[in-house]
């Protein structure tokens, strides 16, 4: 774990030599609704033929390798990533990106915010789960990004904090869509992360089979989340978004059809990001359209006086 103490400066010096080598493929993106192109170039999970689906996380690239966190995760670099040393924890095993997150995998979650604090800095960390969430991988990953990139582009003299922290204030900010959320304490215990993280996530499942109609079926097993949702984590704050759409089709100014605009974790961090420029152009132009997909991503806030309200 003695790596982990200077995450910050393991990071970064990783990414300026995986992007000099090619190991990876970044693109400058606007901010605060970013212009990703990165995006466009993730794939989803693939399966080439007679073969099982290709892991990632499987046998990481050297060059995209952070570091250990023992016993039974590691870091590595996003090998599309929307800002400079965008990274992700990963389970060593192949563990279900739709199964409940266990204690372990906060533990390490934190143990990557601690650092990151512990060096002067801010880190904003996202889980996507289940189909509606935008996941693109089924191996169980956290993704994280230094708070301090993602505060890169924005106009001089503009204020910006990453948004999970201000959904535990009061008031709350009001939000399009449903949340909970909860704030941590000074370092928390891995046992006390879990706690917040499992209540969290059962007034989710509590909304969500009220909003929708419940056949009484139980499709997943004990261990699989029978909800799409986003979690939000910084060193202050956990925040789950119980999601119902992985995004929206809009119309351009021309009329034409674009998208579906797909939104994942990044919206409890306060970025949205989109991957063509039509969409971009669309989007800059017209905030009720922006306010459309955030509507139709979540359960609509009004259903819930827990969640930020409209």
């Amino acid at each position: 774990m003695s790596a982990i103490r200077k995450l910050p400066a393991l990071v970064r010096k990783q990414f300026e030599a995986a992007q000099a080598s090619g190991d990876l493929t970044f693109f400058e993106t606007r901010f605060q609704l970013r212009f990703s192109p990165a995006l466009a170039n993730k794939p989803k999970s693939q399966k080439p033929p007679n073969s099982k689906p290709i892991d990632p996380f499987e046998n990481p690239p050297k060059g995209l390798f952070i570091t250990d966190i023992p016993p039974s995760h590691f870091l590595v670099l996003n090998k599309f990533p929307v800002i400079p040393d965008h990274f992700i924890l990963a389970t060593k095993a192949f563990k279900q990106q739709t199964d409940v997150l266990e204690q372990d995998d906060l533990e390490a979650a934190y143990a990557c915010l601690k650092a990151y604090r512990d060096n002067g800095e801010e880190l904003f960390g996202f889980f996507n789960s289940g189909d509606a969430s935008g996941a693109s991988q089924p191996h169980r990953h956290i993704q994280f990004l230094p708070v301090e990139s993602m505060r890169s582009g924005i106009q001089e003299g503009v204020k910006w904090d990453v948004l999970a922290d201000s959904l535990i204030k009061n008031p709350r900010p009001a939000l399009p869509f449903t949340y909970f959320s909860s704030p941590l304490p000074e370092d928390p215990s891995p046992e006390t992360l879990h706690q917040i993280y499992n209540s969290l996530l059962e007034q989710a499942c509590s909304l969500t089979k009220r909003t929708i109609k419940d056949d009484g079926e139980n499709t997943g097993s004990e261990k699989t989340s029978p909800i799409s949702y986003n979690l939000a984590l910084t060193d202050r704050a956990m925040v789950l978004c119980p999601r119902m759409s992985e995004g929206l089709q809009i119309n351009s100014g021309n009329g034409d059809l674009i998208g579906p605009i797909s939104l994942n974790g990044t919206i409890l961090g306060g970025t949205l990001l989109v991957k063509t420029e039509q969409e971009w152009d669309a989007l800059i132009k017209n905030e009720e359209k922006l306010k459309d997909i955030l509507q139709a991503i979540g359960v609509p806030s009004a259903t819930n006086e827990k969640g930020g309200k409209l």
